[in-house]
């Protein structure tokens, strides 16, 4: 009887999904759901009903906290701060809190132990709806730009379509892209294929600058490398998750791991990031290089002219300069952020421009018979 002497406590009160609230005030947990079913007229509330004639609350109705959907009880009621928000739910509703909580159950399991965190990085590997809406809705409120940065990039990542491979599953990965292109590998097979044909033209308009004894050579060779490309469809495996591993620069799923810079042996930034996912992850994935380790331009095709003009006699190892410009020997992805623009300083191996000469075997003598 204690609590009828109490001021009423105050309460902002809302339905199930619904932005509307209105102020509630009561001196126990059943006052106040009664008034909230009355006043959001609560199916099952009604002149007529049993619940109207007696005052009771609709059969199976519950308040929960709209902070984190901790249910309202009479034990409970006069701990809870006046003001606070409150959501009225009917039978078979539940509510699982605020959106906002998933910011802060994520620093809490930031600090909690690996366990916990790979519990949650398990959500992001295939979010729930309720993940997808509630990252939404806050980053449609939230002013503060660092916090749109962190929430757009959560989207970013729960809202990837990884799996998807056609058209048909995906039509939003598609957009900008022609009609031929049906399938995700294909196009990103097509993109690195892209690239490579772009350092063969670049090796192939170097020929003018090769003196004339030397430009027939020079040319036997860049078709040799054509053909070779051919063979191996210009290493378009390198971006298709579809190949086998060690044709593939990804994983079976698509993700591709920046290699560092072209002087170190890793990315000390750890960048990542999945073309297969979305429009945008494919569209950045267009700015990651393939960087050359030796130089092309600078080095490498400097290099294969000198050799050719100053072949005298030998034979150019042509497979080696292949490999320095088209293959993974020479070439490391890297996120545009590691991509260094300067000289990198670095020659071709002179044991390994020219081909070794055979050696001709010496013949023996016929044996005399006896």
């Amino acid at each position: 009887m204690f609590a009828v002497f109490r001021k009423p406590k105050t309460f902002k009160l809302r339905a199930l999904h619904s932005q509307k609230k209105f102020g509630v005030a009561g001196r126990s947990c059943q006052e106040v759901l009664k008034k909230g079913c009355l006043h959001l007229q609560v199916p099952g509330w009604g002149p007529g009903t049993g619940c109207f004639h007696l005052q009771l609350p609709v059969a199976g109705s519950r308040l929960c906290l709209y902070e984190d959907g901790t249910e309202l009880t009479g034990d409970y009621f006069w701990s809870v701060p006046d003001n606070s928000e409150l959501v009225l739910l009917t039978s078979g509703q539940t509510w699982q809190g605020s959106p906002g909580n998933w910011l802060f159950y994520l620093v809490l399991l930031l600090l909690a132990d690996v366990s916990d965190i790979s519990g949650f990085l398990s959500a992001f590997h295939r979010p729930s709806a309720g993940l997808i809406q509630a990252a939404r809705q806050l980053l449609s409120d939230e002013r503060a730009p660092l916090r749109q940065k962190l929430l757009a990039d959560l989207l970013h990542t729960i809202s990837e379509n990884i799996a998807a491979e056609t058209r048909a599953e995906d039509p939003p990965w598609f957009e900008g892209l022609e009609s031929r292109f049906q399938s995700k590998s294909g196009y990103l097979r097509y993109s690195c294929e892209s690239r490579i044909r772009s350092y063969l033209r670049e090796v192939n308009s170097y020929a003018p600058t090769v003196g004339e004894e030397a430009q027939g050579e020079y040319t036997r060779i860049v078709d040799l490398m054509c053909q070779k490309l051919r063979t191996v469809q210009y290493n378009g495996s390198y971006f298709d998750r579809g190949a086998r591993a060690g044709l593939r620069l990804c994983t079976p799923e698509g993700w591709f791991c920046c290699q560092g810079p072209f002087d170190v042996d890793s990315c000390a930034s750890k960048h990542s990031i999945n073309p297969y996912g979305n429009r945008e992850s494919r569209v950045l994935f267009s700015t990651w290089n393939l960087d050359h380790i030796i130089e092309k331009k600078r080095t490498v095709v400097p290099a294969l002219a000198e050799a050719v003009t100053e072949r005298d006699g030998r034979e150019v190892a042509w497979e080696y300069f292949y490999s320095l410009l088209f293959t993974s020997e020479n070439l490391k992805l890297v996120h545009i952020a590691c991509h260094k623009k300067t000289t990198h300083k670095l020659s071709c191996d002179p044991h390994r421009i020219y081909k070794l000469p055979t050696k001709s075997k010496r013949r023996r003598p016929a044996r005399k018979c006896q």
